[in-house]
């Protein structure tokens, strides 16, 4: 079959929600190294949800709060609900979490994976700013990703670019209208796909939400780049992480092998380029479809039925399946 994805119709997110309340360690055996060992004494059932081990997190508001523990949920929807509920808060105010640093550091933004180790500091909306852009070039030198539920915010801004120019726009500000139409709840992609199709030589109109601050947190905005913060990222050190999907069950794994840290890494790269996203989750479930396939076809059909909601170029399936073959060959 020749290569190239089929654009299939969107599937509604909220069908892939599972059910409220079921413990993360009733998933046994769906991942690598499941909560209990997906049984006890030579093959018997899991005990009941009540009888397992649950997996607890501890969290912060990260413009500064006491800190809550949170147990019990499966997604990033779920999560964003726990933590609102520790600090009475409603769900729509979080904007984004980042593990282990207060700060918005968009190396430590919360993905797919969490450690079982890893404190979780919730950033939620700030002041709202209002910025007539003049795309004087074809690229805004804008990267878009997504919270998982339904904000797409900046992750990072390039040096020199148009944007960069405009110093009220920040990394980690999150993108409510462009030209008056509103765009929550809309995905990554699609925001920057809507950024790019913008005339060139014209203004546009951001309407943006900038997260919340201490007043010691001020500081020159960042580009994105991740600097990293003396006595900070090192909190987490467990060995095993809780996957979470957009789709499908969570399931406790083993940390990420070097051959999956740097196809992901890559992969994530090749996704901005392409589409102007960094989405970790969405190239981690890549590299996990390519894994096991033997040509870049099977690989594109293999895409096609796990990833409908996207339509990728074939010149990027390519690239991804050749960063895939390039780790595991360690040749990067």
């Amino acid at each position: 079959m020749p290569l190239g994805l089929r654009k299939k119709k969107n599937k509604s997110r909220e069908s892939s929600n599972l059910v409220e309340n079921e413990e993360v360690s009733g998933h046994a055996g769906a991942g690598k190294s499941a909560v209990n060992g997906g049984g006890v004494g030579g093959g018997l059932p899991p005990p009941p949800a009540s009888l397992r081990p649950k997996l607890v997190f501890h969290t912060q508001l990260a413009h500064g709060s006491p800190t809550g523990r949170i147990e019990g949920f499966t997604n990033v929807k779920e999560l964003y609900s726990k933590i609102a509920l520790a600090f009475n808060l409603s769900p729509d105010e979080i904007l984004f979490c980042t593990l282990n640093t207060h700060k918005i550091d968009m190396e430590k933004l919360l993905g797919g994976q969490i450690g079982l180790e890893d404190f979780i500091f919730a950033h939620i909306k700030g002041i709202k700013k209002e910025v007539e852009v003049h795309k004087t070039e074809d690229a805004l030198g804008l990267t878009i990703t997504d919270n998982g539920a339904g904000y797409a915010f900046i992750k990072r801004i390039k040096e020199g670019s148009v944007v960069d120019g405009v110093k009220v726009i920040c990394v980690g500000d999150h993108i409510e209208s462009i030209n008056g139409k509103n765009i929550v709840g809309m995905r990554h992609y699609e925001v920057a796909r809507m950024l790019k199709e913008l005339a060139k030589d014209q203004a546009f109109t951001l309407k943006l939400m900038e997260p919340m601050k201490a007043f010691e947190m001020l500081e020159p905005r960042s580009r994105g780049g991740g600097g990293k913060s003396s006595g900070e990222g090192k909190m987490g050190t467990g060995r095993e992480t809780l996957r979470l999907r957009s789709k499908g069950p969570a399931t406790v794994e083993e940390m990420p092998t070097e051959f999956e840290e740097k196809a992901v890494k890559k992969v994530d790269d090749l996704l901005e380029s392409y589409m102007g996203i960094r989405d970790t989750e969405l190239a981690a479930t890549m590299v996990e479809v390519g894994r096991d396939k033997k040509n870049p076809d099977e690989f594109a059909m293999a895409l096609d039925q796990a990833l409908g909601d996207f339509a990728f170029p074939d010149e990027f399936v390519f690239d991804v399946w050749g960063a895939i073959g390039d780790a595991k060959q360690g040749r990067f």
